[in-house]
């Protein structure tokens, strides 16, 4: 038996959870999955509940699972917290502790929401980014790190850091992907700058040597940034560091027009992790507001990448795609003066459309 844990964490996670749950019942019961979910507290929920971010029974049930999907951590609620202490504290012992090194985060144009874009239609024409983001390493999780008061002055650091094998295995996974894309990968870092960077790019220029098929390319992290908004359809896989990663997957998700459209995976040399890339978005939790569907391709994803389920994952991504051809819009992505749907109604209508690709 196959088991899932589910991890609905805090603010909006809940909402968008329950609707993505909705649909990989449907998925499975469909195909007659042997799955078995379960849920676990993770972030706020947890340190509420246990006064950690990551109990020993979540981390346990993380360890069992065949696959983890979690949906936001984080709120004002824990900002007042101990660094060790914030919910955010959970999700990042989680990818640890589970050595989930390989973040996938891909940012692709859906033609029913080129409107929603705040780039102009010809610059996004034919966008499709892959984002493959380090997630262990790097300045979030280097040491020696700290804060202090010296002579009455606050100071505080972080370390940058890598060694030559974390670098080597990130750029194979990269330079895989790459391959079974376009064949191009960008390599983005701070090279001209930092000693940590210029060894990134001596060791994936070294794995690219034996990827002969796939372009490589190099780019500073500021020019990849402005050449992200000036022209996006360039790029195919971009390959970089924890930091450097979590802010360009950022920005890349905008030309999508909304955040909330896009997923993840975080993948190590067994299980794997899913998410949206959004936050626990406090401010509209329990509205029935928030957009699930990023939740829901962050299913897809983990029916292709952990449960050999790839023909599941088109479904569903074919139902994402059907009910926006519907027309159906929840508030961050719907045009001014469009009417729009709540997070449990979105959910309903992917599982609507699943059971009619069933019976056509």
């Amino acid at each position: 038996m196959t088991t899932v844990v589910f991890f609905p964490g805090d603010g909006i996670g809940p909402e968008i959870c329950a609707a993505a749950r909705r649909v990989l019942e449907t998925v499975q019961e469909q195909a007659e999955l042997p799955l078995t979910v379960v849920e676990g507290l993770v972030g706020g929920a947890a340190l509420d509940a246990h006064d950690d971010p990551l109990p020993p029974e979540s981390l346990e049930l993380a360890r069992r699972a065949d696959a983890v999907l979690l949906g936001a951590v984080g709120g004002p609620k824990w900002d007042g917290l101990p660094p060790a202490k914030r919910p955010e504290q959970g999700l990042l012992r989680l990818r640890k502790e589970l050595e989930l090194f390989a973040n996938l985060r891909p940012a692709q144009i859906f033609p029913q929401l080129r409107a929603a874009s705040p780039l102009r239609p010809e610059l996004i024409e034919g966008v499709d980014i892959l984002v493959v983001r380090e997630l262990t390493g790097d300045i979030y999780f280097g040491e020696p790190r700290g804060a202090e008061v010296v002579q009455g002055k606050r100071r505080a650091w972080n370390t940058m850091v890598y060694d030559e094998d974390e670098i080597r295995r990130i750029a194979e996974v990269a330079f895989r992907a790459a391959r079974d894309r376009r064949r191009r990968l960008c390599s983005v870092d701070k090279a001209n700058v930092l000693e940590t960077t210029r060894l990134w790019r001596e060791v994936v220029t070294e794995v690219g040597r034996d990827y002969p098929d796939v372009e490589l390319q190099h780019l500073y992290v500021d020019n990849a940034a402005m050449q992200l908004v000036r022209a996006p359809a360039q790029f195919d896989v971009i390959l970089t560091g924890n930091m450097f990663g979590d802010i360009l997957s950022d920005e890349a998700s905008q030309l999508t027009g909304s955040i909330g459209m896009l997923a993840s995976a975080s993948l190590g040399q067994g299980r794997g992790m899913y998410e949206p890339i959004h936050g626990s978005a406090p401010d509209i939790a329990g509205q029935d507001r928030a957009n699930p569907l990023a939740t829901i391709l962050s299913v897809a994803m983990m029916l292709r990448h952990s449960l050999d389920q790839a023909p599941l994952a088109e479904r569903i991504e074919a139902a994402v795609l059907r009910v926006l051809d519907q027309g159906l819009r929840t508030a961050d992505i719907a045009a001014a003066g469009e009417p729009v749907v709540g997070t449990q109604a979105m959910g309903e209508a992917v599982a609507a459309a699943l059971r009619e690709q069933a019976t056509s």
